[in-house]
Protein backbone atom coordinates (compact mmCIF):
# COMPACT_ATOMS: atom_id res chain seq x y z
CA UNK A 1 0.00 0.00 0.00
CA UNK A 2 1.10 3.88 0.04
CA UNK A 3 2.08 5.65 3.12
CA UNK A 4 3.73 9.05 1.13
CA UNK A 5 7.05 7.56 1.35
CA UNK A 6 9.49 7.68 -1.54
CA UNK A 7 11.12 4.55 -2.82
CA UNK A 8 14.77 4.45 -2.13
CA UNK A 9 17.09 7.54 -3.98
CA UNK A 10 13.80 8.89 -5.38
CA UNK A 11 12.43 12.16 -3.95
CA UNK A 12 8.72 12.32 -2.91
CA UNK A 13 8.30 15.48 -4.50
CA UNK A 14 9.26 17.82 -7.51
CA UNK A 15 8.31 20.74 -8.89
CA UNK A 16 7.16 21.15 -12.56
CA UNK A 17 6.48 24.44 -14.16
CA UNK A 18 6.36 25.97 -10.55
CA UNK A 19 4.00 23.53 -9.05
CA UNK A 20 5.02 20.99 -6.73
CA UNK A 21 3.47 17.59 -7.03
CA UNK A 22 4.05 14.34 -4.62
CA UNK A 23 4.34 11.27 -6.43
CA UNK A 24 3.47 8.00 -4.30
CA UNK A 25 4.63 5.19 -5.12
CA UNK A 26 2.04 2.18 -4.37
CA UNK A 27 3.97 -1.27 -3.27
CA UNK A 28 1.77 -4.32 -4.57
CA UNK A 29 2.09 -7.86 -4.92
CA UNK A 30 3.32 -9.13 -7.45
CA UNK A 31 1.34 -9.36 -10.76
CA UNK A 32 0.52 -12.77 -12.46
CA UNK A 33 -0.10 -14.21 -15.76
CA UNK A 34 -3.79 -15.09 -15.23
CA UNK A 35 -4.62 -11.84 -12.73
CA UNK A 36 -7.34 -9.50 -12.72
CA UNK A 37 -6.39 -5.83 -13.40
CA UNK A 38 -9.21 -4.48 -12.09
CA UNK A 39 -9.54 -6.08 -8.60
CA UNK A 40 -5.58 -5.49 -8.41
CA UNK A 41 -6.34 -1.81 -9.13
CA UNK A 42 -9.56 -1.85 -6.31
CA UNK A 43 -7.68 -2.95 -4.06
CA UNK A 44 -4.51 -1.43 -3.93
CA UNK A 45 -4.92 2.17 -5.75
CA UNK A 46 -8.66 2.54 -4.24
CA UNK A 47 -8.08 3.52 -0.75
CA UNK A 48 -5.03 5.74 -2.65
CA UNK A 49 -6.65 7.61 -4.91
CA UNK A 50 -8.53 11.04 -4.45
CA UNK A 51 -10.19 13.97 -6.55
CA UNK A 52 -7.49 15.72 -8.34
CA UNK A 53 -5.14 12.96 -8.46
CA UNK A 54 -3.43 11.61 -11.54
CA UNK A 55 -2.94 7.52 -11.19
CA UNK A 56 -0.20 6.43 -13.05
CA UNK A 57 0.05 2.27 -14.15
CA UNK A 58 2.99 0.91 -15.62
CA UNK A 59 2.70 -0.40 -18.79
CA UNK A 60 4.37 -3.33 -17.75
CA UNK A 61 1.53 -4.92 -15.45
CA UNK A 62 -1.06 -4.38 -17.83
CA UNK A 63 0.49 -6.07 -20.27
CA UNK A 64 1.46 -9.43 -18.53
CA UNK A 65 -3.00 -8.69 -17.19
CA UNK A 66 -3.61 -9.31 -20.92
CA UNK A 67 -1.23 -12.34 -21.68
CA UNK A 68 1.68 -10.53 -23.29
CA UNK A 69 4.37 -11.88 -20.59
CA UNK A 70 6.26 -15.00 -22.46
CA UNK A 71 8.97 -17.02 -20.56
CA UNK A 72 12.28 -17.21 -22.62
CA UNK A 73 11.90 -20.68 -23.30
CA UNK A 74 8.97 -19.77 -25.37
CA UNK A 75 10.33 -17.59 -27.38
CA UNK A 76 12.88 -19.28 -30.26
CA UNK A 77 14.94 -16.43 -32.08
CA UNK A 78 15.05 -16.61 -35.63
CA UNK A 79 18.58 -16.29 -37.19
CA UNK A 80 17.65 -12.57 -38.27
CA UNK A 81 16.71 -11.33 -34.47
CA UNK A 82 20.17 -13.33 -33.32
CA UNK A 83 22.40 -10.87 -35.95
CA UNK A 84 20.25 -8.06 -35.17
CA UNK A 85 20.75 -8.18 -31.18
CA UNK A 86 24.30 -8.04 -31.40
CA UNK A 87 23.91 -4.40 -32.70
CA UNK A 88 21.87 -3.17 -30.16
CA UNK A 89 23.40 -0.23 -27.73
CA UNK A 90 22.92 -2.05 -24.45
CA UNK A 91 22.19 0.30 -21.16
CA UNK A 92 22.65 -0.45 -17.38
CA UNK A 93 18.82 0.59 -17.11
CA UNK A 94 17.81 -2.26 -19.34
CA UNK A 95 18.10 -4.94 -22.15
CA UNK A 96 15.84 -3.61 -24.77
CA UNK A 97 16.42 -5.63 -28.23
CA UNK A 98 19.46 -6.28 -27.40
CA UNK A 99 19.18 -9.84 -26.77
CA UNK A 100 17.57 -12.50 -29.68
CA UNK A 101 13.97 -13.35 -27.67
CA UNK A 102 13.77 -9.13 -27.17
CA UNK A 103 14.56 -9.12 -30.76
CA UNK A 104 12.47 -11.45 -32.12
CA UNK A 105 9.16 -10.01 -30.30
CA UNK A 106 9.74 -6.90 -31.90
CA UNK A 107 10.19 -8.77 -35.64
CA UNK A 108 6.60 -10.41 -34.78
CA UNK A 109 4.99 -6.98 -33.16
CA UNK A 110 6.08 -4.46 -35.41
CA UNK A 111 7.18 -6.32 -38.35
CA UNK A 112 9.89 -7.48 -40.41
CA UNK A 113 10.16 -4.52 -43.10
CA UNK A 114 9.27 -1.92 -40.48
CA UNK A 115 12.39 -3.48 -37.65
CA UNK A 116 15.04 -3.81 -40.73
CA UNK A 117 13.69 -0.29 -41.97
CA UNK A 118 14.84 1.44 -38.51
CA UNK A 119 18.05 -0.70 -38.12
CA UNK A 120 19.32 0.22 -41.48
CA UNK A 121 18.75 4.41 -41.12
CA UNK A 122 19.83 4.53 -37.51
CA UNK A 123 23.47 2.72 -38.69
CA UNK A 124 23.39 5.49 -41.38
CA UNK A 125 22.77 8.33 -38.49
CA UNK A 126 24.57 6.76 -35.61
CA UNK A 127 27.88 7.49 -38.24
CA UNK A 128 26.49 10.83 -37.62
CA UNK A 129 26.13 10.62 -34.06
CA UNK A 130 22.78 11.15 -33.91
CA UNK A 131 20.96 8.68 -31.39
CA UNK A 132 17.25 7.13 -30.55
CA UNK A 133 16.61 6.97 -34.66
CA UNK A 134 15.64 3.42 -34.21
CA UNK A 135 13.05 3.34 -31.80
CA UNK A 136 11.40 6.59 -33.24
CA UNK A 137 11.16 4.33 -36.57
CA UNK A 138 10.46 1.00 -35.15
CA UNK A 139 7.85 2.87 -32.85
CA UNK A 140 6.33 2.23 -29.15
CA UNK A 141 5.37 -1.18 -30.01
CA UNK A 142 9.54 -1.93 -29.88
CA UNK A 143 10.28 0.74 -27.49
CA UNK A 144 7.88 -1.04 -24.70
CA UNK A 145 9.56 -4.90 -25.02
CA UNK A 146 10.86 -5.26 -21.64
CA UNK A 147 13.78 -8.02 -21.23
CA UNK A 148 15.03 -9.24 -18.31
CA UNK A 149 17.46 -8.00 -16.29
CA UNK A 150 19.53 -8.39 -13.00
CA UNK A 151 17.24 -6.11 -11.12
CA UNK A 152 14.05 -7.62 -12.03
CA UNK A 153 11.40 -9.10 -9.84
CA UNK A 154 11.27 -13.01 -10.67
CA UNK A 155 9.47 -14.48 -12.71
CA UNK A 156 9.99 -11.86 -15.06
CA UNK A 157 13.95 -11.95 -14.31
CA UNK A 158 13.30 -15.15 -17.52
CA UNK A 159 10.55 -13.55 -19.31
CA UNK A 160 9.81 -10.73 -21.77
CA UNK A 161 6.69 -8.45 -21.53
CA UNK A 162 5.23 -7.05 -24.52
CA UNK A 163 3.87 -3.39 -24.64
CA UNK A 164 0.05 -3.33 -23.63
CA UNK A 165 -2.78 -3.46 -26.04
CA UNK A 166 -5.10 -0.84 -26.10
CA UNK A 167 -3.52 1.45 -23.27
CA UNK A 168 -6.00 4.89 -23.87
CA UNK A 169 -9.11 2.56 -23.45
CA UNK A 170 -7.53 0.88 -20.33
CA UNK A 171 -7.11 3.87 -19.29
CA UNK A 172 -10.34 5.15 -19.36
CA UNK A 173 -11.92 1.95 -18.52
CA UNK A 174 -9.88 2.19 -14.48
CA UNK A 175 -10.78 6.16 -14.06
CA UNK A 176 -14.64 4.72 -14.47
CA UNK A 177 -13.63 1.83 -12.47
CA UNK A 178 -12.29 4.32 -9.62
CA UNK A 179 -15.72 6.26 -9.47
CA UNK A 180 -13.59 9.68 -8.11
CA UNK A 181 -12.84 12.77 -10.29
CA UNK A 182 -8.69 11.58 -11.34
CA UNK A 183 -6.94 11.10 -13.91
CA UNK A 184 -5.24 7.45 -15.19
CA UNK A 185 -2.26 6.69 -17.60
CA UNK A 186 -0.68 4.37 -18.30
CA UNK A 187 2.89 4.83 -18.56
CA UNK A 188 6.25 3.52 -19.61
CA UNK A 189 8.95 5.07 -17.73
CA UNK A 190 12.96 4.20 -17.10
CA UNK A 191 16.18 6.01 -15.32
CA UNK A 192 16.48 7.62 -19.39
CA UNK A 193 12.70 8.59 -19.93
CA UNK A 194 9.92 8.19 -20.29
CA UNK A 195 6.39 8.05 -22.40
CA UNK A 196 2.72 7.94 -21.99
CA UNK A 197 1.22 4.66 -24.16
CA UNK A 198 -2.46 5.97 -23.03
CA UNK A 199 -4.32 8.34 -20.92
CA UNK A 200 -7.31 10.48 -20.08
CA UNK A 201 -4.85 13.24 -19.87
CA UNK A 202 -4.75 16.11 -22.78
CA UNK A 203 -1.56 16.53 -24.83
CA UNK A 204 -0.49 19.13 -22.67
CA UNK A 205 -1.24 17.08 -19.69
CA UNK A 206 0.54 13.78 -21.06
CA UNK A 207 3.89 16.22 -21.67
CA UNK A 208 3.23 17.45 -18.22
CA UNK A 209 2.78 14.18 -16.75
CA UNK A 210 6.44 13.17 -18.41
CA UNK A 211 8.45 15.78 -17.01
CA UNK A 212 6.83 15.27 -13.43
CA UNK A 213 8.22 11.33 -14.03
CA UNK A 214 11.45 12.02 -15.58
CA UNK A 215 13.43 10.64 -12.69
CA UNK A 216 11.56 7.64 -12.99
CA UNK A 217 10.02 7.95 -9.12
CA UNK A 218 8.78 4.07 -9.32
CA UNK A 219 12.27 2.62 -9.69
CA UNK A 220 13.94 0.43 -11.44
CA UNK A 221 14.53 -3.02 -10.02
CA UNK A 222 12.49 -4.49 -6.58
CA UNK A 223 10.80 -1.96 -5.33
CA UNK A 224 7.33 -3.91 -6.58
CA UNK A 225 5.84 -0.38 -6.97
CA UNK A 226 3.98 -0.72 -10.31
CA UNK A 227 0.99 2.25 -9.31
CA UNK A 228 1.99 5.68 -7.94
CA UNK A 229 -0.49 8.88 -7.59
CA UNK A 230 0.69 12.49 -8.38
CA UNK A 231 -1.01 14.86 -6.58
CA UNK A 232 -0.60 18.67 -5.92
CA UNK A 233 1.94 19.27 -2.71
Amino acid sequence: MSADVPNDGKALTVTVDGTAFARIPIRTRVVLPGDDLDPFITEYAGPVVRDGDILFVTEKIVAITQGRSYTLDEIQPRPLARFLAKYVTRTPYGIGLGMPETMEMALRECGTPRILFAAAVSAVTKLFGRRGDFYRIAGDKARAIDGPTSGTIPPYNKAVVLGPERPAEVAAHLKALLGVDAEVAVVDINDIGGNILGSTLDKPGEQRLVRILSDNPLGQGHQSTPLGVIRAA
